[in-house]
């Protein structure tokens, strides 16, 4: 029996479609045949990001970026219009040690203003790649901080003013790995692109020319930058041919918005050892991990039984982060399984590590909350029509200065009732003090909430405890609609009167539209 479609959601897509063709918005072409057939099967050998060249004098590390616009061929005789560093799409992998003093001289190759931003790393404001770090056509900025904490999967990527979204999505990110000394004498695979392995994971639209496709219809503006082709790494359906036994993979959600509920194909096992910002106490056996957009994970995954699987995102109802009104689920673009990566173990070789007991898990005292000094609200909203956003029309009608306007105070996308104004200070925060931030969501749809400068541990989820997978410091954490997440951060000792750090929601739409505030450490 066919399902009945309620006559209200039926005048929604009306409405819906009415406002795309009066905003003049132009839905992208379908990808040709060509293209759809270069998709069909896994084939193409994953590349792994390479090691950034460094100079190395005792614990002084430098290196030397270039972001410069290019072309990628992701498709057979296709070249894409892209941007990179230091290659044509995406960058190198940093590496970095505990006490080391890293300089990054980071030139900008291209015609308009950019920045890097150094996602999930504890720094001086005036290095911290933000919006107010800007590097202007044909100019060098000089980032210099010294690592002060422990082993982690980071990554770093364009932070421009309003820029930030087409910025990543045209390829200006990499990964950043810092190692410690416990990391480095444990019994974990650590041989890089042997059985160490980065995984940056993100979606893409192209066209039929095989250009990309970036903010091309209205659900684009209210949910961020969703594409229908996936890629690890810059490589479109790839294949990982397995060296070891034991793999570690580094997965690392570097899409726009998109959220991925990873598994695997065969329904697999498999252990998360580190979260965004360091290890777990002890390895987790689970089936499935969820990644919001900017979220990292640290998996071990045994593959000596030698078979050929696929890495997918499970498909489920609320893949997208978004809540139960029927406008939102009209739009959901994860209703079906997504394939990712092909893993071949045929020709894996014995590993001589094991999923260990224990991890070498940095302690933190200041994290404890009896030590804060205060508890922060903060809610995030979309919209024009007050909490709740005003239901999916609400957010509709607001589009125009939404996506316009990002930067006003009260436009769509708000935290506290404000949208980002970079010469506004929200607030100040004590150097060497501990915090409780309580973060509620008042819209319709899940948001990745950031912060600057700390690493936090997530207290409590509408006051449950949070799930293992993210008992590690994390600088990200997935807000769902109508919940509140309670997170305890400790700020460090650099302060800065003048030059603020951020808190944003990290579908990058969303932020390069006014979800977004700053603070200052004093």
């Amino acid at each position: 029996m066919k399902k009945r479609i309620p006559a209200k959601t039926n005048k929604q897509r009306r409405r819906l479609l009415q406002s795309i063709a009066a905003a003049g918005i132009v839905l992208p072409l379908a990808p040709s045949s060509v293209l759809a057939r270069k998709e069909q099967k896994f084939g193409n050998p994953l590349i792994l990001p390479p090691l950034a060249e460094a100079t190395r004098q005792g614990n002084q590390l430098s290196f030397n970026l270039s972001v410069a616009a290019s072309q990628t061929e992701f498709f057979s005789g296709l070249k894409t219009p892209t941007l990179g560093i230091n290659q044509s799409y995406l960058g190198p992998v940093l590496r970095a040690k505990q006490g080391d003093t890293v300089t990054i001289n980071v030139t900008n190759k291209i015609s308009e203003i950019t920045t890097l931003h150094w996602h999930g790393m504890t720094l001086p404001a005036n290095m911290d790649g933000g919006p107010h770090q800007e590097i202007n056509p044909n100019q060098t900025w000089r980032s210099r901080f010294e690592i002060r904490q422990g082993a982690a999967t980071l990554w770093y990527h364009s932070h421009a003013m309003h820029q930030t979204g087409p910025q990543v999505y045209q390829g200006l990110a990499g990964m950043f790995i810092l190692d410690d000394k416990a990391s480095e004498s444990s019994d974990l695979p650590k041989d890089y692109g042997v059985d160490d392995i980065p995984c940056t994971i993100q979606d893409r639209r192209f066209n039929r020319d095989g250009s990309l496709s970036y903010m091309s219809q209205m659900p684009d503006h209210m949910m961020g930058m969703m594409g229908t082709t996936m890629l690890v790494n810059g490589v479109v359906r790839p294949v990982l041919k397995a060296q070891k036994t034991l793999l570690r993979l580094r997965l690392h959600n570097g899409s726009n918005a998109r959220s991925y509920q990873f598994a695997f194909s065969d329904e697999r096992p498999f252990y998360v050892i580190a979260a965004d910002c360091g290890f777990l106490a002890r390895p987790f056996k689970t089936k499935s991990i969820h990644l919001a957009a900017a979220e990292r994970a640290e998996i071990l995954l045994d593959v000596s039984d030698k078979k050929q699987f696929a890495l997918i995102s499970l498909a489920t109802q609320n893949a997208a982060g978004m809540g139960g009104m029927g406008m939102m689920r009209m739009m959901n673009t994860n209703k079906q399984r997504l394939d990712i990566m092909l893993i071949d173990a045929r020709q894996a070789q014995p590993s001589k590590h094991r999923i260990p007991v224990s991890l070498p898990v940095a302690s933190n005292p200041a994290l404890d909350p009896r030590k804060a000094v205060t508890t922060r609200q903060f809610e995030l909203e979309m919209g024009m029509m007050g909490r709740g956003g005003g239901g999916p029309m609400g957010m509709m009608r607001g589009m125009g200065g939404g996506m316009m306007g990002g930067n006003r105070q009260g436009g769509m996308f708000r935290i506290n009732g404000k949208s980002m104004d970079k010469n506004r200070i929200d607030f100040q925060v004590k150097r060497n003090t501990t915090e409780i931030w309580k973060v509620s969501n008042a819209s319709p749809m899940a948001h990745p909430f950031h912060v600057h400068n700390v690493q936090f541990k997530v207290l409590d989820r509408n006051g449950k405890a949070p799930h293992p997978t993210e008992t590690g410091l994390k600088d990200t954490v997935l807000v769902n609609p109508n919940e509140v997440v309670r997170i305890v951060m400790a700020f460090p000792e650099f302060s800065d009167a003048t030059m603020p750090y951020m808190y944003h929601c990290h579908i990058l739409e969303h932020e390069d539209q006014g979800m977004m505030g700053q603070f200052v450490v004093v």
